[in-house]
């Protein structure tokens, strides 16, 4: 048996252990990468922990320890009534609103895992106090992120296109952009009606005065409040969330899953005047939120460094607020992502990705390449860098597109958007960020259900990729 199958089966062996077992897949990642890149491909310490990703550490770190911060003295509260005014009590037009902004966000440059680090804490904040599925949520985040991240000043739409140009293919950067913004939103309006986007609608608005401070919270579904409120599937007998076996029906889970939709807690959302009110601690906590996006997206800085030191400038002039921040930093989510990106690591410095490119590629039916190259690029970039599957694979399609018989530009866009809708799963660094950010949920169960999703969006989006933009012979 080859070394490269050997590294597939363990992975597959580690997946079953953890689902089975509830042990965290992270650890189970780890003690594989040291038995794989030790026994079998010959790899000292240094070269298994050359998939390490710290990068990815840090910003987990820094912006769910900044914005535990943030939840401890009352910002995201404030930020939630603050969207509901904005949309005018209309809290069905919140997932749009956070998919727009993560989609410009990336369309005028940011880095796809920068603008989600940055919206999702407060989109989760705010799905968690009115009883929205965190599933629909950080779903639309996530795909919103993708759809404006192939724009032509995009970091991901400059890099595929350097890519084309240098392999010397055919290539439209209009096409690019509109192939993802419209598969993102596609998938979005099918998440937000399945998820309970409807019965969010049926809601009616939520009133509030125009003070913003004691005005009364009430539609046909109250919202849940923030304290004790409890996203789909992790809700509590008695705490004032839905209980597992009350909640709506569920989207193909595995056992055990959380639900996918949730129903509003019959309680009462009415802001209280303090919660109302701008206090010196939120003012600077709003003013660091500023600055990190303003760090990120004008100066470039490093997403994790920045919020981890704004989170300790804030902890330091208000201590009592911060006490217990530290202890809210998502700790098991850190473990199991960096676990599974480690061990995919090894695979990577033991060549077992290329070797599976290869092997697609050398097949002699372009169409039949063209699929599984789609399949390969989802899967792997479901626990690796988007952008670097595609520049591996991008390579790997040029001698069947030399050819003729399969559209150049076609073969590129179903790539790029199989390669990045998959990043709602939650080994990703953009849906590990989803996770880590979501308050008051069952951290287990809402895992399973990013898992679930993320398979479903790997089984299902290369295809329909495939024979949207491929088969037709785009380019």
């Amino acid at each position: 048996m080859s070394p490269e199958l050997i590294s597939i089966l363990v992975l597959v062996v580690v997946f079953v252990i953890a689902t089975t077992r509830s042990v965290n897949m992270g650890a189970l990642a780890f003690a594989a990468a040291f038995a794989v890149g030790g026994l079998v491909a010959d790899l000292d310490a240094d070269g298994i922990f050359a998939g390490f990703p710290g990068d990815l550490f840090v910003v987990l770190v820094g912006v769910t320890y900044l914005f535990a911060i943030a939840r401890a003295n009352g910002t995201t509260d404030w930020l939630v009534h603050a969207a509901v005014r904005l949309v005018r009590g209309r809290v069905a037009l919140i997932p749009w609103v956070m998919f727009a902004l993560t989609g410009a966000l990336t369309a005028i440059g940011a880095v796809s895992p920068a603008a989600v680090a940055i919206v999702a804490p407060i989109a989760l904040s705010f799905a968690a106090r009115y009883g929205i599925s965190p599933l629909l949520m950080g779903a639309m985040v996530v795909h919103g992120a993708q759809a404006g991240g192939f724009s032509p000043i995009s970091i991901y739409g400059s890099i595929v296109n350097g890519i084309v140009e240098r392999e010397k293919l055919p290539g439209n950067e209009v096409v690019l952009f509109l192939a993802s913004l419209a598969a993102n939103l596609a998938i979005a309006a099918v998440v937000f009606v399945v998820c309970g986007g409807l019965k969010l609608w049926a809601r009616g608005a939520v009133a509030e005065d125009d003070s913003g401070g004691g005005g009364t919270a009430e539609a046909a579904g109250t919202p849940a409040p923030a304290a004790g409120s409890r996203a789909a599937g992790a809700g509590r007998a008695g705490d004032g969330g839905a209980s597992p076996s009350s909640e709506a029906e569920s989207f193909g889970e595995a056992p055990g899953t959380a639900r996918l939709r949730t129903r509003p807690a019959p309680a009462t959302a009415t802001p209280s005047p303090e919660e109302a009110r701008l206090t010196p601690a939120r003012t600077a906590t709003l003013t660091s939120l500023l600055a990190l996006v303003v760090a990120v997206l004008v100066f470039d800085l490093d997403a994790g460094l920045t919020a981890i030191t704004l989170a300790v400038l804030l902890s330091t002039a208000w201590p009592k607020d911060s006490r217990k921040a530290t202890g809210e930093i998502a700790w098991p989510t850190v473990l199991l992502i960096c676990g599974v990106l480690t061990y995919v690591g090894v695979l990577d410095e033991m060549g077992t990705i290329t070797w599976a490119g290869e092997g697609v590629g050398g097949i002699g039916v372009p169409l039949l390449a063209a699929v599984l190259l789609c399949y390969i690029g989802a899967l792997v970039s479901a626990f690796a860098s988007s952008v670097g599957i595609m520049g591996a694979l991008i390579p790997l399609a040029v001698p069947f597109l030399e050819r003729g018989e399969i559209g150049a530009v076609g073969m590129v866009a179903a790539l790029a958007v199989s390669a990045t809708v998959v990043d709602v799963s939650p080994f990703s660094t953009n849906g590990a960020l989803v996770l880590a950010a979501a308050p008051d949920v069952d951290r287990e169960r809402f895992f399973r259900q990013l898992m679930v999703y993320g398979g479903i969006v790997v089984a299902v989006v290369p295809a329909a990729a495939w024979l949207v933009m491929v088969v037709p012979g785009w380019g």
